[in-house]
């Protein structure tokens, strides 16, 4: 019997408490996909290459996986208290009808456990589509033909991990829902639903000094931040916690003074505050902003984190590749030290090893770099001395102006942009002839390949001048074994941001939802009376979604503006490595915040709509 009435309470959960499960299934698939990236292609790359960087990325998912089950487990507990308070009638029904208490906890220990079931498999299922997905964006960084790495694949280990965390989490709600069962009384769950929240009027005075105190604990707080930047909390971190007290401060007092100061400006314009249901819609919203700015508080918070974290990753991201770049302008440059002694014809090499740079090398350019003789040239606040048809020919194939100016030059010309790994030699430019009259310093010899397979062009090549190293001092980059060491910065630092920041974000939008949906069921019977007396559907419905825009979009607001504060001087600091592309970050994080957080939005204020309807 009882395997019976959960299956069916379950079965009905589906479409009542459907934020509640897409909630569950969300987070057991973003548990799973951070999980599993040891099967993901890019993982796989890097190990096979034996980049150090996969175990610190292992480890740090491990690390935060732990924060990120505790702040799932928090929102899991959250919502478990929504189900059991929007059911407490239901419950006292069963007692009433002769069930103990014991077999009520019996009852939704199997309904907690059919609907755990439920969206782990679900969960799973997503997060394996999801792991692809996340493998294509990863392996897309890379500057090569990856498509063999990409395949579909699920991943035993983050399959137990997530089964092992969440039955942790399900047990522990289990316990819970039966300890808060057993302490109920039966009138306490009988009239749970007739409960209402007592509106106490506070001054207008008082709402609005607890508006402007909110504002100054802000521009206080943002004022920090812009003057000493994000390296505060290293380099001063005695300044680092008042800003962060002044900020969750200022955010608390503005949302604790809308139920004063808001109400006290509307009712000073009745053709506002008489128009359609606007009254009640304003006093329901108010009088829930009056208890719970407290959570309000926090999921502004949390949209701050969601918002700053996730756009930082990107930037950096895209920072990282810039600077690699920079440091790779060409696809590899062999340095020979020993130039002073003895240079190399690659061209004679290559094509005795059975190598055609002709047909396998698009491009190839052999030079020196000469000691510099102030005698000769004139300068003496560099080392060494580059012809300028040099000079000229490697900036020509980057696409960059050639030098036009006095000779020799006046200013040092650094190796970042003359060799892919860096040159590491200050450098004046001087006149083709005048380098006659210098001695050779170092050899540098630099190519991009032809063929669509570099990884196989690169390591046919690589097998015939390494040899090289036996009887000369020779440097080897190339710009794939550049970016299979940034590459490995580059996915910590995104999967990092992205996991915090969906894990915020979910969390930010599950709240919300979940208190409107609750709120929406409290005032089912205020929307019936409201339609014996007169208003119609369409006013009523547009009230209930009012309400839902309200509550989603205040704390929205408040945060993006922390966010723009916020990521100027997270920019700053990114800027001093490399340019920051702005407006990619801010599009890709506007749209995760318009799937995620607008989707909740989505189907909160429909669920909403229907409860006012069907009221």
């Amino acid at each position: 019997m009882f395997s019976k009435l959960a299956l069916r309470n379950v079965r009905r959960s589906f479409r009542d408490y459907g934020v509640y499960l897409l909630t569950l299934t969300f987070g057991v698939c973003l548990f799973y996909t951070f999980n599993s990236l040891d099967g993901q292609g890019a993982m796989v790359y890097l190990a096979q290459n034996k980049n150090p960087i996969v175990g610190a990325i292992t480890a740090l998912m491990d690390v935060f996986s732990v924060f990120v089950a505790v702040v799932l487990a928090s929102l899991i507990l959250y919502a478990n208290r929504f189900l059991l308070r929007r059911r407490k009638r239901e419950l006292g029904t069963y007692l009433l009808l002769g069930l103990s208490q014991g077999q009520v906890s019996r009852l939704l220990f199997l309904e907690t456990g059919l609907i755990g079931a439920v969206s782990l498999i679900a969960g799973l299922v997503l997060g394996v589509l999801a792991s692809f997905g996340m493998s294509a964006l990863t392996l897309s960084m890379f500057e090569m033909d990856a498509s063999s790495l990409l395949a579909l694949s699920f991943s035993p280990r983050a399959a137990a991990k997530t089964a092992l965390y969440f039955g942790i989490i399900f047990l522990l709600v289990m316990a819970l829902s039966g300890v808060q069962v057993s302490r109920s009384r039966l009138i306490d769950l009988i009239h749970a639903e007739r409960r209402n929240e007592i509106l106490k009027p506070r001054p207008l005075g008082v709402a609005v000094l607890q508006f402007v105190l909110g504002v100054a604990c802000l521009a206080g707080a943002y004022a920090i931040l812009l003057l000493f930047g994000m390296a505060l909390a290293v380099a001063l971190p005695f300044l680092c916690f008042p800003m962060l007290g002044l900020g969750t401060l200022g955010t608390l007092l503005i949302f604790r003074s809308l139920s004063g100061f808001v109400m006290k400006f509307v009712q000073r314009h009745p053709e506002i505050y008489f128009k359609n249901l606007n009254v009640f819609t304003l006093r329901q919203w108010i009088s829930k902003v009056h208890t719970t700015y407290l959570a309000q508080t926090v999921v502004c918070i949390m949209l701050l984190l969601a918002i700053g974290i996730t756009a930082s990753s990107i930037g950096l991201n895209n920072t990282l590749s810039t600077m690699v770049g920079g440091e790779a302008p060409f696809d590899i440059t062999v340095q020979n030290h020993s130039g002073d002694v003895e240079t190399v014809d690659f061209d004679a090499l290559l094509r005795e090893g059975g190598f055609d740079p002709d047909k396998e090398l698009s491009w190839r350019y052999d030079m020196l770099v000469y000691y510099n003789d102030k005698a000769v040239t004139g300068y003496e606040n560099a080392d060494t001395a580059l012809r300028v048809s040099d000079y000229n020919a490697l900036m020509a194939r980057q696409g960059k102006p050639a030098y036009s100016g006095p000779l020799p030059s006046e200013y040092i010309v650094f190796g970042s942009q003359l060799s892919t790994g860096r040159l590491n030699l200050d450098c004046t430019i001087v006149a083709d002839e005048v380098a006659q009259q210098l001695k050779p310093r170092r050899q540098v010899w630099s190519a991009d390949y032809a063929g669509e397979d570099r990884e196989e062009t690169e390591k046919r090549l690589l097998q015939l001048v390494q040899p090289l190293n036996n009887r000369l001092a020779v440097r080897i980059e190339s710009r794939l074994n550049i970016y299979a060491d940034t590459v490995g910065n580059k996915i910590l630092a995104l999967f990092l941001g992205l996991y915090l920041g969906f894990t915020f974000l979910l969390a930010a939008a599950a709240v919300l939802a979940l208190q409107q949906l609750s709120q929406g069921a409290d005032n089912a019977g205020r929307y019936a009376i409201l339609r014996r007396l007169g208003a119609e559907d369409r006013q009523v419905s547009k009230s209930a979604g009012q309400q839902v825009a309200l509550a989603f979009l205040l704390p929205l607001a408040l945060a993006l503006v922390h966010s723009v504060v916020g990521m100027k001087a997270a920019n700053d600091i990114i800027a001093t490595a490399g340019k920051v592309d702005v407006t990619a970050s801010s599009a890709v994080t506007a749209g995760v915040l318009l799937a995620v957080y607008g989707g909740y939005f989505l189907a909160t204020s429909l669920a909403c709509r229907r409860m006012a309807k069907n009221a």
